[in-house]
């Protein structure tokens, strides 16, 4: 689950990236629905692996 965890906000900072026209060369780039997106995507992974954290 940490491995889950740690892909989510890693997948979430890449759409906030490119939904703040940071990174390029994709169709999200520059689409401010997309930083939304990895706000949520990145809160939600970062739960997970906190939850999986507290776990023996």
């Amino acid at each position: 689950m940490r491995a889950l965890g740690i892909a989510l906000v890693l997948v979430g900072i890449l759409w906030i990236l490119q939904g703040a026209g940071l990174v390029g060369g994709s169709f999200m780039t520059g689409q401010r629905r997309w930083l939304g997106i990895g706000i949520a995507t990145a809160l939600a992974g970062a739960a997970v692996f906190a939850r999986s954290a507290r776990r023996p």
